[in-house]
């Protein structure tokens, strides 16, 4: 076949499903992890230890812990990258893991540009010349990349700007040229898995994750790509990101004494955002590809909205009129209608302006329904992720459905806003005489004015 023809698009594809998922993040280095943190109220969030945050206003955050990156890359490798593009690379064998696309720990102590038959015997990675299609279930110039991250790699430029004032230009490391970039992940996903379709970054602030699973989406939709594998990735945990946003008034400040207390989405006494850092891999196709291969369906990618607030660089509209837009885009691009919605992942973030305007955006976009959907706020536990949020929340809203429960809304005392169905204090279990959670809308929104929406739909058992 021609390099003409793999490119071609085919007839749309119909229903965009998910396979596999995975997660590196505060609160736990899996999916598992994840969720069982979220869901029994647990925070993930701490004092920052280090003499790099000793005079910074703000010291806390939801770190990732317990992590080696020479478990999953050589030595070498791991060396030459970013904590961030470790956290993508790991999350994203987890999901090709569970897909039933490599062997768990296939991608274990292999170099990101080896020749590499994923799935095959030898696994991801592996030195091996066997990396024809036949080893997937996809063409592999079909097999699309999404590295969806609001920042990228910082902490390399950092490293390297320090480099220069202190030792001269012969110290920068050639790398950064390689490395740096906050597309660079896709790059070195698409080599670790020898993925020849497109592989590109998507940026867009704190929604950056939820648009890369929409614009994953479409891709498959759209008849261009028969897979689609969507990393949100982010860490700006350092003192330079944590005192710009500190000096601009968007973190919770106060909390080092009590810091699981200070992510308090609705709260009367919310005062800004936690930072997180961390990564988390969701991997699409066509529902009949995934059938043909006997995949197991995790969730329905069943609708996805994007809009601009064209108000301010850091402040959302006051009526939430961008957020709005995406919500109601989703809608109708999943065929629903308000009622249909059974929960709502709030991106609710715990800044006085940002979840006001939240919920006058629910208001607009759902009416009267939006007040009897329950509501979770699951930045309260892992803190906010930044670009990384919308694929991470994605994937707490699939294991919300799969187990029918409700995450709790930490630290909300006293809730500002009258009239809504906040899920707080405990988990809420449904039960099987209540209406089940078959639908979630999840919304993302960030600096900039970007709205991302997206809704997931429980796999059909017809």
């Amino acid at each position: 076949m021609s390099a003409e023809g793999r490119s071609a698009p085919r007839p749309e594809s119909g229903r965009v499903v998910i396979t596999g998922m995975g997660a590196i993040t505060p609160s736990g280095n899996d999916v598992d992890s994840l969720w069982d943190s979220v869901v029994t109220g647990r925070s993930a969030i701490s004092v920052l230890e280090g003499e790099q945050f000793v005079d910074l206003a703000v010291r806390i955050g939801g770190q990732v812990s317990d992590f080696d990156a020479e478990a999953i890359l050589p030595r070498a490798l791991a060396r030459r990258l970013s904590p961030v593009q470790h956290w993508a690379i790991a999350a994203a064998d987890q999901a090709l893991a569970q897909a039933g696309i490599i062997s768990p720990g296939a991608g274990a102590k292999t170099g990101a540009g080896a020749k590499t038959g994923a799935g095959a015997k030898t696994g991801a990675g592996a030195q091996t010349d066997d990396a024809d299609a036949g080893d997937l279930a996809w063409d592999r110039s079909r097999v699309a990349v999404i590295a969806a991250t609001g920042s990228g790699p910082v902490d390399a430029m950092q490293n390297a700007t320090r480099s220069l004032l202190d030792a001269g230009p012969r110290t920068v490391p050639l790398t950064l040229a390689i490395h740096g970039a906050p597309d660079s992940a896709a790059a070195l996903l698409s080599q670790r898995f020898d993925f020849r379709g497109p592989g590109q970054g998507v940026s867009a602030t704190c929604a950056s994750g939820a648009i890369g699973l929409g614009e994953g989406m479409r891709r498959i939709r759209h008849g261009y790509a028969d897979a689609v594998l969507v990393v949100g990735m982010e860490d700006c945990l350092n003192p330079v990101n944590l005192a710009s946003n500190a000096n601009m008034r968007a973190l919770a400040a106060g909390f080092e004494d009590d810091p699981t207390s200070a992510s308090r989405p609705f709260d009367s006494a919310r005062s800004g955002f936690v930072m997180s850092q961390g990564a988390g891999a969701i991997l699409l196709e066509s529902e009949a590809g995934a059938a043909a291969r006997g995949a197991t369906v995790l969730a329905e990618l069943a609708g996805f909205g994007a809009a601009s607030d064209a108000h301010h660089p850091t402040n959302p509209h006051p009526d939430g009129r961008g957020a709005a837009s995406a919500m109601s885009e989703a809608l109708a691009d999943a065929g629903m209608v308000p009622e249909s919605i059974d929960h709502i992942n709030a991106h609710a973030t715990g800044t006085p302006a940002g979840d006001a305007a939240e919920l006058n955006a629910l208001d607009s976009a759902l009416g009267a329904p939006a007040h009897s959907i329950p509501i979770t706020a699951t930045k309260s536990s892992t803190g906010h992720l930044l670009g990384a949020s919308g694929v991470v929340e994605a994937i707490i809203a699939i294991r919300t459905m799969a187990e029918q429960t409700l995450p709790p809304t930490l630290n909300l005392e006293t809730c500002e806003f009258d009239g809504w169905d906040i899920v707080t204090g405990q988990a809420r279990a449904v039960h099987h005489s209540e209406k089940p959670i078959d639908t979630v809308l999840s919304t993302s929104f960030g600096f900039g004015g970007h709205n991302g929406a997206i809704i997931l739909r429980r796999p059909r058992t017809d």
